[in-house]
Formats: C-alpha cells, structure tokens, sequence
C-alpha cells in the first residue's frame, strides 16, 4: 500500500506521535520526572537500558 492509496485522515493503529499540543505536554511532563540510568542503578539495582553496542560489533 502506498501513500497515495491512503485517505487524507487517516490515522495508523500503531502511531506513537502525539496528536496535539495537550498530548506533547504531558509527554514533556513524563519525561521530566523520568528516572536517569544512575539512579536506576543505584537505588533499584536495575540496568536502565539493553546493551546495545560491544567490541565484537566493533568496525575496524
């Protein structure tokens, strides 16, 4: 399906993208009281995220 086959208003199922200006609010809100990776760390002993790169990815 192409681009031009879709309707003017349509809306994916799978959208992540906020909608309007409320939703990028709260959004800018949830992300301002988000824990950061250190202190996942040390108060909950938790890795804040997947390793994503290694020395056996590593270019040469």
């Amino acid at each position: 399906m192409t681009k031009k086959d879709l309707p003017k208003d349509y809306v994916p199922k799978n959208s992540s993208m906020a909608r309007n200006e409320e939703e990028i609010e709260n959004l800018g809100k949830q992300m301002e009281n988000r824990r950061t990776g250190e202190v996942l760390k040390e108060d909950y002993d938790k890795v804040p995220d997947p390793i994503q790169f290694d020395k056996a990815n590593e270019k040469k």
